[in-house]
């Protein structure tokens, strides 16, 4: 019995998807804009879906596995459990106004008309905070509502901010951080929880080789220890010795987060001739 993961039938969410499943060995072709397709090297069929459909297809059981943004299964109230935040599609809900609107807090959208495709969350955020206000729901090209007069402010997803600048608007309240997150069907088989763990694991050696990487240095030898310590991520590093007498070449991995003050320090204890290699994959 094979996995169903749905994922988003195209998009930048798609494109993010197989590439992620790609690099683990999973690979699947959509060229006949085709349902379902099985993958190749891993027991699994890809369930090719709207975005907004998938929550519903998860909490059913048609899907055992997805992956999809962390606002879709909020919005949908969906009942699935999240496993693994990925760290791609990366975005806030937020609330914006037009520029120029005076606004203090969140107070201030008392009595305001905001357009949004997110109504259940955005319900829920003004009703925890106080605030009677009306929505009104638009399926796309939210961040026009004010413009034509249709809305006083929006309720929207934001990355870059371009769209709302764009559009005159600017952003005044984050309701929720989101990214893309791997969710599944609280009832799996174990069987099916057993390839869950599998495709998990896989992931998460993807994941780890993104935050760190391969780190090569020559250092004097009385230095090493040091060094070493300046190091914390693997074990132990390797110690290679060079030809030339008090010297040795160190190799280990460093996190990407810690990259340019591991780096300063590093130098400080005297490393030489740094090299900094990605990691395709990593095992711990």
């Amino acid at each position: 019995m094979s996995l169903n993961i749905a994922i988003q039938k195209s998009g930048r969410l798609y494109d993010d998807t197989t590439r992620l499943l790609g690099s683990i060995g999973l690979r699947v072709h959509n060229t006949n804009d085709q349902l379902r397709a099985a993958f190749r090297g891993f027991d699994a069929h890809a369930l090719f879906l709207r975005n907004s459909d998938i929550p519903k297809y998860l909490e059913d059981g048609v899907a055992d596995i997805a992956v999809l943004g962390e606002n879709t299964i909020i919005e949908k109230e969906a009942d699935v459990e999240i496993i693994e935040y990925l760290g791609f599609q990366k975005c806030r809900l937020s609330i914006a106004l037009p520029k120029g609107v005076s606004y203090r807090d969140i107070q201030d959208l008392q009595g305001k008309r905001i357009a949004t495709s997110y109504p259940n969350t955005l319900t829920k955020f003004l009703d925890d905070n106080g605030i009677d206000a009306s929505i009104h729901l638009i399926s796309g090209s939210v961040e026009i509502a004010p413009n034509i007069g249709l809305a006083d402010a929006i309720c929207d997803l934001v990355s870059s901010g371009s769209t709302l600048f764009k559009n005159g608007l600017e952003e005044q309240t984050v309701i929720l951080q989101s990214q893309a997150c791997l969710a599944i069907n609280k009832n799996l088989t174990a069987k099916k929880r057993a390839l869950v763990d599998q495709l998990l694991f896989r992931i998460r050696t993807v994941l780890k080789a993104q935050q760190n990487r391969y780190i090569l240095m020559n250092v004097p030898n009385e230095r090493i220890e040091q060094i070493s310590s300046v190091l914390p991520v693997l074990k132990s590093p390797t110690v290679l010795p060079l030809v030339e007498a008090g010297w040795s070449s160190l190799h280990s991995v460093i996190r990407e987060d810690d990259f340019w003050n591991v780096i300063n320090r590093l130098k400080e204890l005297g490393a030489e001739d740094i090299l900094i290699v990605p990691i395709e994959k990593m095992v711990v």
